[in-house]
């Protein structure tokens, strides 16, 4: 079993910029297999588990809508009824031993059960930004820190190369390193990063970007605090804080204005746009052991309902190919959580 994460990666398989054989499909995009196989030659193979996202626990909850969310939408997720909801919780990277007590991604993915076997499917990271724009930069990202099978370093030039020609793929890791140990998985503000559009009864469309929002505030650990937790907090003290008192996100729509970038992962909308809440979910329960409803569901973005359409963001359509390979392969492994 390979050990190594993204940040202790080494020398690159691939030149900056350059696909290996095979790793082009014959429309153009990444290859999905060759996608998650770079997945697992940079960030080190773990049988079982999820190529990203390792560390997880399930949950499960309900959702209810607001009139303003039906204003905007004809989602069936907006009805103001009580919808079921599968909750994971995960520490970002490839390892399923990652410390909770240092600064990293935390997501929060859903599964929204809807009426009429309708689903919604989304992941949301602690980051108003994703770390690539497009399918072929986050490969190429990948490969520029792969580890040389004979050192297990990377190589820092071919790092600082890529980094250079792609400045934008370092606001994520900044804006992480710049926030403190997350207290909780409840804690933490969780952003859907991409845009998507959400229809009317008239058919109107309103683009935005959504963040979840926690109702008791973010909360934060200093330096000190995080290192007396330990490295395998995050599970139990979730458990504990949703057995002892309501833990719930508000679902908040930022509105695109004329002229913002939906349709790029790396860029936020600007400070100040609008915001409306579609809704409340409120978690109700956390799995006891390392099983769950969530065990091998995918949260491909873009499973959604009626009322709902992703924008042109190119890393929308390119997650559900690989995310069934990476099941497929974990099942045949024996899949963990």
């Amino acid at each position: 079993m390979m050990k190594r994460s993204l940040s202790s990666a080494a020398a690159g398989l691939l030149a900056f910029g350059a696909l290996a054989p095979g790793a082009m499909a014959s429309d153009g995009q990444v290859d999905p297999v060759a996608f998650v196989d770079q997945f697992e030659a940079t960030a080190g193979k773990y049988e079982g588990f999820r190529r990203s996202g390792a560390k997880g626990i399930c949950a499960v909850g309900e959702f209810v809508g607001t009139p303003e969310a039906r204003a905007l939408s004809v989602a069936s997720a907006f009805s103001g009824e009580p919808v079921p909801v599968i909750v994971r919780f995960s520490v970002g990277g490839a390892n399923p031993k990652a410390a909770d007590n240092v600064r990293g991604q935390r997501n929060m993915a859903l599964q929204f059960d809807l009426p009429g076997r309708e689903r919604w499917q989304m992941g949301n990271i602690s980051s108003p930004v994703f770390g690539a724009s497009s399918p072929q930069q986050l490969f190429d990202l990948l490969a520029s820190r792969q580890p040389d099978p004979e050192t297990g370093l990377a190589d820092p030039e071919r790092i600082r190369a890529f980094n250079e020609a792609n400045p934008e793929v370092l606001l994520q890791g900044a804006y992480i390193a710049a926030q403190p140990v997350p207290a909780s998985y409840a804690s933490v503000n969780y952003w859907g990063v991409n845009g998507y559009g959400f229809v009317n009864a008239e058919g109107a469309v309103q683009y935005g970007k959504w963040v979840f929002e926690p109702s008791g505030g973010v909360q934060g650990l200093t330096d000190e605090e995080a290192k007396a937790k330990g490295p395998d907090f995050l599970f139990d003290e979730l458990r504990q804080r949703v057995a002892e008192q309501t833990v719930a996100f508000d679902f908040n729509l930022e509105l695109a204005e004329p002229g913002d970038k939906v349709d790029n992962a790396t860029v936020p909308l600007p400070e100040g746009r609008d915001k409306v809440t579609l809704g409340t979910l409120t978690i109700t329960s956390v799995a006891e052991d390392a099983g769950g409803a969530c065990l091998t569901l995918t949260f491909n973005p873009m499973i959604m309902p009626e009322g709902v359409k992703p924008s042109a963001d190119p890393m929308l359509a390119a997650r559900a190919a690989p995310y069934a390979i990476s099941l497929s392969r974990r099942l045949t492994e024996g899949a963990k959580q």
